[in-house]
């Protein structure tokens, strides 16, 4: 750490002198911009200070590394398309369904769905780690403690839409699947204060009038995801089994009542993988 934070210090120096734009990290591993050459010292400082906080966390929470730290949202936000084999016919101005975020950092974004356990720890666990996530919820699951969920909000989590009772939509009728998303929008907006733009269809499964029910109720985004992670192992979409750049990964809000083990439990195992692999954890909604 000493030796790397060095090698920074020496390249601010040198920036600030030749005027370059500045010093830039690996994907995954941006610092701070530095400042003038004669900043340097407190730069360096809070550059270990950050660190160490960050390593104290991890060590904390049982994690064998530092998480790596995501890069700066993108400036021009990228096209967000369907992804091929999930169109829907005559579906251009609907929100597209898709796995997996167009870009070439090494990021992944983690989204947790439903809503059943409410672990404190969980939300500790992530406040120290600094690891954003984005959250899908359906009514029937968190109306027994919404305080929990403004809690994750106050914290600066997403909370979007995931229906009020997580049915089978493709088996209800259009106006049936309107109620469900619609009803949560009105849900979401009474209790957490904003009526989301970002919907998940309950088990991954639509129709057209699934989106066009969406459409008409704000909806702009329908992301599904192309891993799901469990608190003892992986699932994967893509034949490779592996990450990929921008990928979309799901787990539940689940505890020991369903799994064998805790959301922290789930925390590790997850970290573990992408941290191993090279990839940092960005938040979904600074890439849409």
């Amino acid at each position: 750490m000493r030796g790397a934070l060095a090698v920074l210090a020496v390249t601010a120096l040198a920036s600030g002198c030749t005027g370059s734009a500045g010093v830039h990290g690996a994907h995954g591993q941006q610092p701070p911009k530095a400042p003038p050459a004669r900043a340097l010292e407190d730069y360096a400082a809070r550059l270990r200070a950050s660190y160490a906080q960050r390593e104290e966390a991890a060590r904390r929470w049982g994690l064998a590394k530092v998480p790596l730290t995501a890069p700066p949202p993108p400036a021009e936000k990228p096209l967000i398309t369907f992804r091929k084999g999930f169109e829907i016919t005559d579906g251009d101005d609907l929100p597209p369904i898709f796995t997996t975020i167009p870009t070439r950092n090494r990021v992944v974004f983690l989204t947790i769905d439903d809503g059943a356990e409410k672990d404190p720890a969980f939300l500790r666990m992530m406040s120290d780690l600094k690891i954003p996530y984005t959250a899908f919820l359906s009514n029937y699951l968190v109306e027994d403690d919404y305080g929990y969920f403004r809690k994750m909000r106050d914290l600066g989590v997403t909370l979007n839409n995931h229906t009020l009772h997580h049915p089978y939509l493709p088996g209800l009728s259009y106006e049936e699947q309107r109620q469900e998303i619609c009803g949560m929008q009105d849900v979401m907006e009474r209790e957490f204060g904003r009526r989301p733009t970002v919907f998940r269809p309950p088990y991954g499964n639509y129709d057209g009038d699934t989106l066009r029910a969406a459409k008409s109720c704000g909806i702009k985004y329908a992301p599904i995801w192309d891993e799901e992670v469990y608190v003892d192992h992986w699932e994967y979409r893509e034949w490779d089994r592996s990450l990929h750049p921008g990928d979309i990964v799901l787990t539940h809000f689940r505890g020991r009542a369903d799994w064998n083990g805790t959301m922290p439990d789930l925390v590790r195992r997850f970290l573990k993988k992408v941290t191993d692999e090279g990839y940092a954890v960005a938040r979904l909604e600074d890439y849409l």
